[in-house]
């Protein structure tokens, strides 16, 4: 594509010159390829520019004056126009080229999009709808519910192949054991439940039979001294008891009337 610009190189106006100097200009910036063709020199010029510019775009005496634009045969603008998109930063979208990237107007763009479409994932629109009529999400639900089905059927069969017991456990062995047995489930829990309570009963008494065996080992730990303190007083008194009746011989007691008489002697002389 080959942007056109329509200029007059012998124009007598200088508000004309001043136009096309900042139109060639800012191409020249911005890096933007372009054609100028010089409508003062060149007749055919002239009368291409005059017949291409849009009737709405002319002005009241019917003679567009240059600069004007042209991607082609496509009209872009003129000055006036031209001007509002530089200050817009859409010189681009105004010449109908794509925007460089990381440029300003290209950054502006991508937002402009983003607002209208959607965010963009892998260069595609998210809610794109593509050919068969369904959506990318509708695609990824439908993906996601056959591999659930897959799973669940990868299930099934695994159980199939397990055996009942390893698959269910002990209950279910317990529960065919009870069925063999002529008793129900509810019967095997009762017995398992008496069971316990008799296991349980019979801990707590012998733990009660402990008990006793110690406290009566105390009691006679405890019994044992006092029973050799009464022993050993028994054998005192027996001895006590000996010498109170030990006889007294006939010499003690002469010994002892002797005594008394000299007694009653010393004491009758001191009276005296």
């Amino acid at each position: 594509m080959v942007i056109k610009v329509f200029l007059a190189s012998s124009s007598g106006s200088t508000a004309i010159k001043k136009k096309q100097q900042d139109v060639l200009g800012f191409l020249e910036a911005l890096k933007v390829d372009y054609a100028p063709l010089d409508i003062a020199c060149n007749e055919d010029n002239r009368m291409w520019m005059r017949e291409n510019v849009p009737v709405e775009k002319k002005p009241t005496n019917g003679i567009p004056l240059p600069p004007q634009i042209f991607n082609e045969e496509s009209y872009c603008g003129d000055y006036e126009t031209f001007f509002d998109a530089k200050e817009d930063n859409a010189v681009f979208a105004f010449l109908g080229l794509p925007p460089p990237p990381g440029s300003k107007e290209a950054k502006e763009a991508e937002k402009a999009f983003i607002l209208e479409n959607g965010p963009v994932e892998n260069g595609t629109v998210e809610n794109e709808t593509v050919e068969n009529g369904t959506d990318d999400a509708e695609d990824e639900e439908n993906l996601e519910a056959e591999e659930v089905e897959e799973e669940n059927l990868d299930d099934d069969s695994l159980k199939r192949e397990v055996p009942m017991e390893e698959f269910n456990g002990d209950e279910h062995t317990d529960e065919v054991e009870a069925e063999v047995g002529g008793e129900t489930g509810e019967e095997a829990a009762e017995e398992a439940a008496e069971e316990d309570a008799a296991a349980e009963e019979k801990v707590a008494k012998e733990e009660e039979e402990e008990v006793v065996e110690n406290t009566e080992e105390a009691a006679e730990d405890t019994k044992a001294p006092v029973k050799q303190e009464e022993a050993q007083e028994e054998v005192e008194d027996e001895e006590a008891k000996g010498e109170d009746d030990h006889p007294v011989s006939e010499g003690e007691e002469d010994l002892g009337s002797e005594e008394e008489e000299e007694l009653r002697q010393l004491e009758e002389e001191e009276d005296e």
